[in-house]
């Protein structure tokens, strides 16, 4: 069987009722990116010691440290951007989150401001930097394909593991933001397969980009996702709906629409024959 996580900041900032919300739709872990308002990477020793224990209280755990590492111009300076990255994984250590997702870095000057791929030098050098920090630790390192960063497209995300070639790196696919790409979830599934050991679940439609609950849109969930199972996959899916908002750097959806996302995604895996812990 398979577990779902969540971004469950974006039920609500409240901790309380991301839990209870998470708990009713059967989501078992958090993928951690926010609570009361403060980003992960900002989170003080009160506050992460109030999400571990009522975490444990509640029979839950966080299967993903949501860092946004990467999600910045290639330019900006390097030895406060790997600061930050051991913050994430001191964090990861602390929760028992067996994974980081993370991004490979916008062009210079920011998204949009000129081609990715004079940047893959730079890229899998701060990679392998990163890769070398975790030798000896347990966390891994999952990249996501988003707009605007190098590993926006399927090719370049199949170089840049290959190059790093190491199990601390390891990929997670995002259907939608492939689709907001432009590509086809369907065909950059089996180029990925091998690497991917995390799947967010949102959808979206080619034509208009818009955001969807699972099934609804162009990203070839039910398939793929009986594939992946088919094959072995065990790792999470992780709700990241975007139902109310998509924006850059986080997501809104609100409790009732976060139950439509879930219920979305069980009616896939339902079809798809994809089992899930606590679903009848």
């Amino acid at each position: 069987m398979l577990k779902l996580a969540a971004f469950a900041d974006e039920i609500s900032p409240n901790l309380d009722e991301q839990i209870s919300v998470c708990k009713a739709n059967h989501v078992t872990h958090f993928e951690l990116r926010g609570v009361a308002g403060k980003k992960v990477l900002e989170f003080d020793s009160a506050l992460k010691n109030e999400i571990k224990s009522k975490l444990a209280d509640n029979g839950m755990g966080v299967a993903c440290i949501g860092s946004p590492i990467g999600k910045v111009a290639i330019d900006k300076p390097w030895s406060e951007h790997f600061d930050m990255f051991k913050i994430a994984v001191d964090l990861a250590e602390y929760f028992d989150a067996p994974l980081i997702r993370l991004f490979s870095y916008y062009p210079a000057g920011g998204e949009g401001k000129g081609p990715t791929a004079p940047i893959k030098d730079e890229v899998i050098k701060r990679f392998q930097q990163k890769v070398e920090y975790l030798k000896g630790r347990k966390p891994v390192m999952v990249h996501e394909n988003e707009k605007g960063i190098f590993g926006e497209g399927v090719e370049h995300c199949r170089q840049l593991i290959e190059a790093i070639n190491s199990p601390k790196l390891r990929t997670a696919f995002d259907f939608a933001n492939f689709v907001q790409a432009g590509e086809n979830p369907t065909n950059n599934w089996p180029i990925l397969k091998p690497s991917t050991v995390h799947i967010h679940i949102k959808d979206a439609i080619m034509v208009s980009r818009k955001v969807v609950p699972a099934g609804q849109g162009d990203g070839g969930i039910e398939g793929i996702l009986k594939d992946a199972y088919a094959s072995g996959f065990r790792g999470f899916l992780s709700l990241e709906p975007h139902l109310r908002v998509a924006a850059h750097s986080h997501g809104e959806t609100g409790a009732d629409l976060f139950k439509v996302a879930a219920d979305a995604l069980k009616a896939v895996c339902k079809k798809a024959g994809v089992p899930l812990a606590g679903v009848n």
